[in-house]
C-alpha cells in the first residue's frame, strides 16, 4: 500500500486527487443476471441477481480486455485475462422477471454513459461517503418575487440531497438552512486568507461529514422584468408573446473537504428557459405549477447535472473517519455499517496535529506507520484492532484513518 507523508488534510487529498474523462451521451442498454435461490431466500437471489445484471450491462457499454502474461527463463508461468469497465448507469430499473425451480433470471435497463476513469480508490468505491449539504442562499433575493421563488435556497439543496441519494455510495444529510458565506458576491472563491472557511470545518464536525457540499444561487431573474406587469395590455402582450418572457438560472456548486476546509470542487451552472407559469400558479421553487414549467424542468434537468459533477467529483476520494476511542491495541471508529465498513477492512492511521500558536489552522498529518484491521461493526461505529499499543505510536481520539 502506498505511504503518504503529508504537511495537512488538503496536501493529502491533492496528491490523492486524479484526472477523470469527461462523459460520453448516454445510451439505453439491458443486462441480464441470474442467481440461485438459496433457502428460499428470494430477496437475496434478486439483489444478487440484479448486481450480475448490471456488471452485464456495464460490459456491453465499455468492455477493455486487458491480457498480462508472466514469463519466467523464457516460459510462460502465468497468463491472467481482466475485463475492466468505467461506467455510469442512472434510471436503472429491473423490467422482467423469471423463476424457474431456485434459478431466478433478472432483465435490467439503463441509461448508460461513460463513466470516470478507473482510479486508485480501490476498496473506498464501495463505502459510503458522509455528506452534509448546506442552503444556497440567493445572492439577489428580490429577483425571487415573480413566482414567489424565496424558498429556492433550502428547496434546491433538498433536491440535490435527493439525486445523490438516488445515485448511491453516499450518506448525505441536509444542513439547508445553514449558511456559510459572509460575502455572497465573492463566495465561494473567497473566505479566509487560506481559502478554508472554519464554520464549514465545524459543521462537518458536528454532522461528522466527510465533504460538504454549499453554494450560493447567482441569478434567477427575468429577461424581461416589464413583461410581468398586471395590467390588461401586459397580459395581451404574453398571450401574443410579443414580450420575452425567457428567466436565467445560475448557482455555483463548490464542495469542501470536511477535515481540512478546503475545495474539492468548484463549478457555475446556468440555465435559461420560457418562465410560462400564469399568474398564481407558481408557489414556491418546489411547487408543481413551477415543475409544469419549461424554466422549472430546465432548473431540474441543472439539479441532475450537479448531483452528477458531486458524485465523479468524490468517486476516487479516499475514505476517511475520525479516530473515537484509543484503549491499547484497540481503535474504536467513527463510521460503521452504514458506511459500507465490515469485519476485515484496513485502514492507515495517521496523527493529526495542532499548534497552540495557530489553533484555527488546519491540522498537521503524519503516517502512524500502522493500519487498524476492523473485527467489529455496528451501524454508527466500528471496532479494530493495530499491531502495537495506542501509547507506543501515538494514536488518540481525533486522529483519522484512510481507507483507498
Amino acid at each position: 500500500m502506498m505511504r503518504c507523508s503529508t504537511r495537512s488534510v488538503a496536501t493529502l487529498l491533492m496528491l490523492l486527487a486524479l484526472t477523470f474523462a469527461a462523459g460520453a451521451r448516454a445510451v439505453v442498454l439491458e443486462g441480464v443476471g441470474h442467481a440461485n435461490i438459496h433457502n428460499g431466500d428470494l430477496e437475496a437471489a434478486r439483489a444478487e441477481a440484479r448486481k450480475a445484471a448490471m456488471r452485464d450491462l456495464s460490459l456491453q457499454y465499455e468492455a477493455r480486455v486487458s491480457t498480462r502474461d508472466t514469463m519466467e527463463n523464457g516460459v510462460l508461468t502465468e497468463s491472467r485475462t481482466q475485463l475492466a469497465s468505467a461506467v455510469n448507469a442512472r434510471n436503472v430499473r429491473i423490467i422482467d422477471e423469471y423463476r424457474n425451480g431456485n434459478l431466478l433470471r433478472v432483465t435490467v435497463q439503463g441509461d448508460v454513459s461513460a463513466g470516470v476513469g478507473q482510479c486508485a480508490a480501490g476498496d473506498a468505491g464501495r463505502l459510503k461517503k458522509r455528506v452534509a449539504i448546506t442552503g444556497f442562499p440567493l445572492l439577489y433575493p428580490d429577483q425571487a418575487r415573480v413566482g414567489r421563488l424565496d424558498d429556492a435556497g433550502e428547496i434546491l439543496p433538498q433536491q440535490l440531497q435527493r439525486r445523490l441519494v438516488e445515485r448511491g455510495g453516499f450518506q448525505v444529510f441536509a444542513a439547508t438552512t445553514s449558511r456559510l458565506f459572509g460575502d455572497l458576491l465573492n463566495a465561494p472563491t473567497v473566505q479566509a486568507g487560506d481559502n478554508r472557511l472554519s464554520n464549514m470545518s465545524q459543521l462537518a464536525r458536528e454532522l461528522d461529514a466527510q465533504f460538504v457540499v454549499t453554494g450560493v444561487i447567482r441569478d434567477l431573474g427575468v429577461a424581461d422584468p416589464s413583461a410581468w406587469g398586471t395590467s390588461v395590455l401586459d397580459g395581451l402582450q404574453r398571450g401574443l408573446g410579443t414580450v420575452d418572457q425567457s428567466r436565467r438560472f445560475a448557482v455555483d456548486l463548490v464542495v469542501f473537504d470536511g477535515f481540512s476546509g478546503a475545495p474539492v470542487h468548484q463549478q457555475r451552472f446556468e440555465t435559461a428557459a420560457e418562465w410560462n407559469a400564469g399568474p398564481g400558479s407558481s408557489t414556491g421553487f418546489g411547487s408543481a405549477g413551477f415543475q409544469k414549467t419549461a424554466y422549472g424542468q430546465s432548473v431540474q434537468a441543472l439539479i441532475g447535472e450537479m448531483a452528477g459533477a458531486v458524485s465523479e467529483a468524490l468517486a476516487c476520494q479516499p475514505f476517511i473517519t475520525r479516530v473515537a476511542r484509543v484503549d491499547g491495541h484497540g481503535v474504536t471508529l467513527e463510521s460503521g455499517s452504514t458506511a459500507g465498513l465490515r469485519p476485515g477492512d484496513e485502514l492507515k492511521l495517521y496523527r493529526s496535529k495542532r499548534y497552540l500558536e495557530a489553533p484555527e489552522a488546519t491540522p498537521e498529518l503524519h503516517d502512524a506507520g500502522v493500519s487498524v484491521t476492523i473485527d467489529r461493526v455496528q451501524p454508527r461505529e466500528s471496532r479494530g484492532t493495530m499491531p502495537q499499543p495506542g501509547v507506543m505510536v501515538n494514536i488518540q481520539r481525533d486522529d483519522i484513518a484512510i481507507l483507498w
